[in-house]
């Protein structure tokens, strides 16, 4: 790399025009992605429905702004994926899709994509940057959003944003961002997100969550409890069954662990 600019700075002396070197700012290119609760709603329930397997889908939603992207909803795609990667986008499922939605006075834009990581984290595999090359190659805001069902746990989703990096300026030693908002607060990453290309290969985008009041309400009132609940009375027979139930799962349990037992002493 350094012989590589060796090269470009003498490139004036062999008649060529030296590279401008310009001591000024880099772009602020710390966008915010900000998530509405029915689009998040809808991403856990379709990767928890695709357990063990990924799933992906589309996101459509609006560019507010040179720093504001927001995702109004989404919905997923027919894809098969593997545990590391899923496939590719479906054009004439996703045209078929659109029509439909602007039948319905949807008339959002696609912003990016989704798919999900059960169990193994917020990162990028190579096929899944290649997928999101071809994204940006359409818009260069184009967004990856990555989500673990598996890890996501109630008050805490595991979710992340990403972004690739354009390869031509780290071979030109410019600097590809540089964030320089105070929006939220330093996510520190995971190492298994470092070793598979974070900071190298793409980056992490900011991401926050757009509630209106009503569903801000809504959703401090879901699976609420209240002082009346302990005083209700169950019925004794809906009672007995799920005590059943939940004895023969024990019992089944209890016998594949003495199975396991057996199968590591032998």
């Amino acid at each position: 790399m350094e012989r590589l600019q060796r090269l470009l700075g003498q490139g004036a002396g062999l008649g060529g025009a030296a590279p401008t070197q310009s001591d000024g700012p880099a772009i602020d290119n710390s966008e915010t992605v900000y998530i509405s609760s029915l689009a998040l709603l809808k991403m856990l329930k379709h990767g928890r429905a695709g357990v063990p397997m990924e799933v992906m889908g589309l996101m459509l939603g609006e560019f507010v702004d040179d720093f504001t992207i927001h995702v109004h909803d989404v919905f997923a795609m027919p894809q098969s994926g593997t545990g590391v990667s899923v496939e590719a986008v479906d054009d004439v499922f996703q045209t078929k899709m659109m029509d439909m939605l602007r039948q319905t006075g949807r008339d959002q834009m696609v912003v990016g994509w989704y798919h999900s990581h059960p169990g193994f984290g917020c990162w990028l595999s190579s096929v899944d940057v290649n997928t999101q090359q071809s994204f940006e190659q359409l818009n260069k805001r184009a967004v990856a959003v990555v989500i673990d069902p598996i890890q996501s746990v109630k008050g805490k989703v595991v979710i992340d944003a990403f972004r690739t990096i354009d390869t031509t300026t780290l071979m030109m030693g410019q600097e590809p961002r540089q964030s320089t908002s105070n929006v939220g607060h330093l996510n520190k990453p995971s190492i298994q997100a470092l070793i598979h290309g974070l900071n190298r290969h793409y980056y992490s985008l900011n991401i926050d969550y757009h509630k209106t009041e009503y569903e801000t309400n809504m959703l401090l009132n879901l699976h609420k409890k209240n002082w009346q609940s302990g005083l209700k009375l169950v019925d004794y027979n809906h009672k007995e069954v799920e005590n059943l139930d939940n004895t023969e799962k024990m019992v089944s349990i209890a016998k594949l662990y003495n199975q396991r037992v057996q199968e590591e002493k032998s």
